[in-house]
């Protein structure tokens, strides 16, 4: 995982209409399936209902990367309320986990 300032998720989306929330989704997405995550194509994203269950299978991965120190709710929970301030939280959780030195998936 590339550690990514947690300013990008929630500003650049207002600069690039959206576009940059969408390519930090799919980057990351990537990056966690490296490391082991499961989750599916970010193509579900522009399927309206579906792309709820993408955000939870997204989710998923956040706490599985993170090692349970971000649950699969509360990232589901801020990501679907909360947009960008939710994104910029993820991102946040994910330089923390980066910065521990037990993290087997961060290493990937």
């Amino acid at each position: 995982m590339k550690h990514r300032s947690p300013a990008a998720p929630l500003l650049l989306p207002i600069i690039t209409f959206g576009i940059y929330a969408i390519v930090w989704q799919v980057k990351t997405k990537n990056e966690m399936n490296r490391a082991g995550a499961a989750i599916p194509s970010a193509w579900m994203l522009v399927v309206p209902i579906v792309s709820i269950i993408w955000i939870w299978k997204y989710a998923s991965g956040v706490e599985k990367f993170t090692g349970g120190s971000m649950g699969r709710h509360a990232a589901f929970w801020l990501l679907l309320l909360l947009g960008g301030i939710g994104a910029a939280v993820v991102q946040n959780q994910f330089n923390v986990t980066l910065g521990r030195p037990e993290s087997a998936m961060a290493t990937v």
